[in-house]
């Protein structure tokens, strides 16, 4: 019983964190979609001049496989988890909950596999693209048009723009938000990882004990067979 009750907590939690993750990620994509498809005003030389808001090489391959770990997080592990669950504690629970059950199992494992992906890929991109600055001189030549030197993380993109002078300080103040958010997207994979580690540690060991349940249960079964006889 206390196994059941650590795998049903752990689960909850797993469903917490995808979802704060899952909002990280959209809150981020929803910002370069509106705000960041413009362009932002900055000053050099004494004249201004408009940078468009996302680089050339934006590289957001980590942003998808970060989205899909928390998905699958989320749907599969946690809303099937509590599902396979359920099936597989009814009375005389058929092959179908017994194989969806054994089936969440082995995802768990996969998923958290593609949490531990997600977290090495992205901290291993953007700590890649530390240190990169936008060349205000080509940034001014560009009339607007997408700066086109070296490739971007989001988070590296827009800590850059930060360190250009911004003519508006409300755009400025907006770009530290999203930055932010960035920023917690990606070391919100560090909590996410462990708390998967987690559950799944303790649905493996509920499936243990589940197991040893069921075995003295068959051997009185076969004791009460034999002495019949």
């Amino acid at each position: 019983m206390g196994s059941r009750i650590a795998l049903y907590a752990s689960l909850a939690l797993l469903m917490v964190v995808s979802i704060i993750e899952l909002s990280f990620i959209s809150a981020m994509v929803g910002w370069l979609h509106g705000t960041a498809s413009g362009t932002f005003a900055f000053s050099f030389d004494g004249s201004t001049y408009e940078l468009k808001g996302e680089p050339k090489n934006l590289i957001v391959d980590q942003g998808h496989t970060s989205n899909g770990a928390a998905g699958t997080g989320f749907i599969l592990i946690g809303l099937g988890g509590f599902l396979a669950l359920w099936l597989r504690s009814r009375p005389n629970a058929g092959k179908f909950s017994i194989a969806f059950y054994h089936g969440w199992l082995v995802t768990n494992f996969l998923s958290l596999l593609l949490v531990l992906s997600a977290l090495i890929y992205v901290f291993v991109v953007t700590n890649n693209h530390n240190g990169q600055t936008i060349d205000p001189s080509v940034a001014a030549g560009l009339d607007g048009k997408k700066y086109n030197l070296d490739s971007w993380t989001p988070q590296n993109w827009f800590s850059a723009v930060l360190k250009l002078d911004l003519v508006d300080s409300g755009v400025r103040s907006d770009i530290e938000s999203h930055l932010h958010i960035m920023k917690g997207w990606q070391y919100n994979l560090i909590p996410f990882f462990l708390i998967h580690l987690l559950e799944t540690g303790v649905a493996f060991w509920d499936a243990v004990q589940r197991r040893k349940a069921r075995v003295p249960s068959s051997v009185q079964q076969k004791g009460d067979t034999e002495a019949s006889h």
